[in-house]
């Protein structure tokens, strides 16, 4: 088939959501299928045979395409469709793929171009428009029927979690409804090829790790008042990600809270190094506090078989339970007391640990993730345009 795949972000960066359009690109064309990727004007290319890579124009104005929601991110929406419309009027497509926002242009569309579409649902759009400005939550009633009016017009909804499957399948019937969850990111890679976590003088303390952007939603503020208020000694945390702003303004959180000395922020760092960090930590934790889509670092910190301590919301308990993790309340004592838990208890940390990582190669492994994928294009054979 020749499929349009639409994905309405910087392509390529190693961050969540670039990372699951290249899964799709790459499981699409290596099934033998002819991909034409378009994404916004921000990322680098990549090379695959069978893909080309179109861009949509860069807006006045926009120089950085923010995480999330934004005005910035609007404005290349923008610009996206009208480089889809090009596209859709100069080749004919047998299915639009279309990622996220992506498919609000390309339900209006299908009627006159006459492509199957394919919805990849990585969020609730009413649930993002909501959650970032307030302004928005009086017309939550309205953006969840545009939800509805689009997905109804789907062929094949890939849900990357059940939260958001259980959300589409009354509006579409559960046999157009796939789930497609993420996996984990990077290489398992020998903890040589990345620079030692270890802060100077503590080389034989405990190390907790942090791992994804800093954004509010991801509770770093929760995690340096669970720690301070942790009575785990001998335990160093590390911080990896974040823009610089960020990273700035939690170093002076952390300097205000009389942890500064035991947290390091090391910015943002290859994904090829991610499993060589991830294997030095005796500790991996996710604090995050909002949002019902599980964070695609959790498949990764489950592959690299350390024990989670991660936050007890919908985000992390479709994929992780108390066999695999140590759930605790989104708020700071919890947090800190799940640290010390896992700090007393190795063997505790063990089970976990293996847990994790045994869960994850059994349900959430790349091979399982091309399965799926290929398996509801398959349903797109017997779907009426």
């Amino acid at each position: 088939m020749k499929i349009l795949l639409v994905a309405p972000q910087p392509f390529y960066q190693e961050r969540g959501t670039p990372i699951a359009a290249r899964l799709v690109a790459e499981t699409l064309c290596n099934a033998g299928h002819r991909v034409d990727l378009l994404a916004y004007h921000e990322g680098a290319d990549i090379t695959l045979p069978g893909l080309r890579i179109f861009r949509a124009r860069q807006p006045f104005g926009v120089r950085r395409v923010p995480i999330g929601i934004s005005f910035q991110k609007l404005l290349c929406d923008v610009m996206l469709v009208f480089a889809m419309l090009g596209l859709l009027r100069k080749n004919r497509y047998d299915v639009v793929h279309a990622v996220e926002e992506a498919v609000f242009p390309a339900a209006m569309l299908k009627p006159l171009y006459r492509f199957k579409l394919v919805y990849d649902m990585d969020s609730s759009m009413a649930d993002q428009l909501t959650d970032k400005w307030r302004v928005a939550r009086p017309l939550r009633g309205m953006l969840v029927a545009v939800e509805r009016f689009a997905v109804r017009r789907v062929n094949v909804v890939l849900a990357v979690c059940e939260d958001l499957a259980v959300k589409v399948r009354p509006w579409v019937g559960t046999e157009r409804v796939a789930l497609l969850p993420d996996v984990p990111m990077g290489d398992a890679v020998a903890a040589s090829r990345a620079k030692s976590l270890r802060l100077p003088g503590a080389a034989a303390s405990m190390l907790a790790l942090y791992v994804g952007n800093l954004e509010a939603y991801q509770g770093i503020d929760l995690l340096l008042e669970g720690f301070a208020l942790s009575g785990a000694t001998g335990l160093t945390l590390v911080i990896i990600g974040g823009m610089a702003a960020h990273i700035a303004h939690y170093k002076q959180r952390a300097e205000k809270l009389g942890i500064d000395g035991r947290v390091e922020f090391l910015g943002p760092r290859p994904i090829d190094e991610l499993g060589g960090y991830l294997q030095q930590a005796d500790i991996l934790v996710s604090p995050r506090t909002l949002g019902g889509n599980t964070p695609m670092k959790i498949y990764s910190y489950m592959q690299a078989g350390k024990p989670i301590l991660a936050t007890d919301i919908k985000s992390h308990t479709q994929v992780l339970d108390a066999s695999c993790a140590e759930l605790v309340a989104a708020e700071p004592i919890s947090f800190g007391r799940g640290l010390e838990r896992l700090v007393k208890d190795a063997a505790r940390r063990e089970r976990l640990g293996r847990a994790a990582h045994d869960k994850v190669e059994r349900e959430f492994s790349l091979p399982v993730f091309q399965r799926r994928l290929l398996g509801a294009y398959e349903l797109l054979a017997t779907a009426p345009i």
